[in-house]
């Protein structure tokens, strides 16, 4: 009873690549055709399009070896991005290794590949956009949709009952919910008490199975898994505990004998930690060099002010619950320094400000304790350029959970998985709205960063960093 709506969408993914690594190819060879530069290899469009259409089966592969045509990868649409990015590079240099050692040459002239790798790129994220769309419209005619059962009666069972109830969204049915009629919280789902009567009502086109909890009786666990295997119907199982399996998770043999499951804290360590504080200290060291000129004309106006030093600085936590003394353009009066927000708006005898400051998301309109040009600083996030001293010392990275007082994260229950990695100049709570989203989604956010790092994510959040600088989204 396994479904094909994966498989055809695959196959569909696969000939709309081809065709569209065709496209570019054919035009860019149709564009330096048409240049009025002679071509240095003169060769035949046919003989041109022949070539390659032997050669894109190979780069298909490389698609598929970097997990574009895997299921996870649908939804994750800048790192899909990302990858094709990558494969194009891949299957291009493939082409030119090809050419180097063929005989004959492939291109007609040097542009081609280069007119071919950006036509490659810009088709695939039109077509891969496209594909999305069709297959989204699909669902509400009630083609590709997955036929789920349940098991379980924990809050993970209600939860994924609610977020899948829309099937022309989400592209699930729940056909049935195999636990206590009282956690499906819907009454157009059949329900059964133990998957045995489940089984009894003599089930028809399921096509898979998520499990959220393990029963006390193997017999009953195994009962679900069988029927899985024996019926080829796709079976997860959801951890009710979701604290004990995020971040990474390894599967080893213990002793050599028993297979156990590892799960650490981040996903940040060994080779990934190094990775990252070789791009801290690059990216860091350029940017120093290339804002020096800011530096030297922020320094100036501050001095200028007279509304106090130069820089600001304030202890703060990182990775392990170690203290640095963070670096700022000052943005706030002198009197202020080291004072949380409810300690300073006492000195000024307004505590009820500090109510509003954090009703506000920690922002206040017309904030008292900032300068006038403190408030440009904050408004253009100037005021955080320094912190890149801090990045380069190894203090923080460029990308992380943001850097907090001692007594700010204190309160947070989650701090400690927080400060299992460096803090950041800039993070996913920036990205993902800054001041605009509560303390606690701000948190959230940090601790999912922790648990979820990767790399590419780091590159993702620094690209976005540009875009929210830029549009001042969330700066106050």
């Amino acid at each position: 009873m396994k479904s094909n709506a994966s498989l055809l969408y695959n196959f569909f993914l696969v000939v709309g690549d081809f065709l569209a690594l065709v496209l570019a190819f054919a035009g860019a060879f149709i564009v330096r055709a048409n240049s009025t530069v002679p071509v240095a290899h003169p060769i035949s469009g046919q003989t041109y399009l022949y070539v390659f259409l032997s050669l894109l089966p190979f780069w298909i592969i490389i698609f598929a070896l970097l997990g574009l045509y895997k299921s996870n990868i649908y939804e994750r649409r800048f790192a899909e991005a990302g990858r094709l990015l990558v494969g194009s590079f891949l299957g291009l240099l493939f082409v030119i290794f090809w050419n180097f050692v063929t005989v004959e040459p492939i291109f007609p002239a040097k542009l081609v590949p280069i007119y071919g790798f950006v036509f490659a790129f810009v088709f695939l994220v039109l077509f891969r956009n496209l594909a999305r769309a069709i297959h989204t419209l699909l669902f509400g005619f009630g083609r590709g949709i997955t036929n789920l059962v349940l098991v379980g009666t924990n809050p993970t069972t209600r939860e994924l009952v609610e977020a899948l109830a829309d099937s022309r969204r989400s592209g699930y049915k729940i056909v049935a919910v195999v636990g206590d009629k009282r956690q499906v919280g819907s009454r157009d789902i059949a329900t059964y008490p133990s998957f045995a009567e489940f089984l009894a009502s003599e089930p028809d086109n399921v096509h898979s199975i998520l499990q959220t909890e393990l029963y006390a009786s193997d017999a009953r666990n195994t009962e679900i898994l069988e029927y899985a295997q024996k019926h080829h119907v796709a079976y997860r199982f959801a951890p009710g505990n979701s604290e004990l399996f995020v971040g990474n998770i390894d599967v080893e043999l213990f002793r050599h004998a028993v297979p156990v499951i590892a799960v650490h804290q981040t996903a940040l360590f060994g080779w990934g930690r190094v990775v990252k504080r070789l791009f801290d200290v690059v990216i860091s060291g350029i940017l120093l060099v290339l804002t020096s000129w800011l530096f030297v004309l922020i320094a100036l106006a501050e001095v200028i002010s007279g509304s106090g030093s130069v820089f600001f600085r304030q202890n703060r936590l990182t990775r392990f619950h170690n203290e640095f003394r963070v670096f700022k353009f000052r943005t706030q009066y002198k009197k202020y320094d080291g004072t949380t927000p409810e300690q300073a708006f006492e000195i000024m005898g307004k505590p009820e400000l500090a109510k509003a400051y954090r009703a506000g998301g920690d922002s206040l309109p017309n904030d008292p304790r900032i300068t006038p040009l403190g408030k440009f600083l904050r408004a253009t996030s100037l005021d955080e350029l320094p912190q890149l001293l801090n990045v380069f010392r190894g203090d923080i990275s460029l990308v992380g959970p943001r850097a907090l007082i001692p007594e700010e994260l204190s309160i947070y229950e989650k701090k400690h998985t927080i400060l299992s990695v460096k803090s950041g100049l800039t993070g996913l709570a920036v990205v993902s709205g800054r001041r605009d989203i509560s303390y606690e989604e701000r948190r959230k956010l940090d601790v999912y960063y922790v648990q979820n790092w990767s790399f590419w994510l780091d590159i993702v959040i620094l690209v976005k960093t540009v875009r929210v600088v830029l549009s001042r989204t969330g700066a106050r």
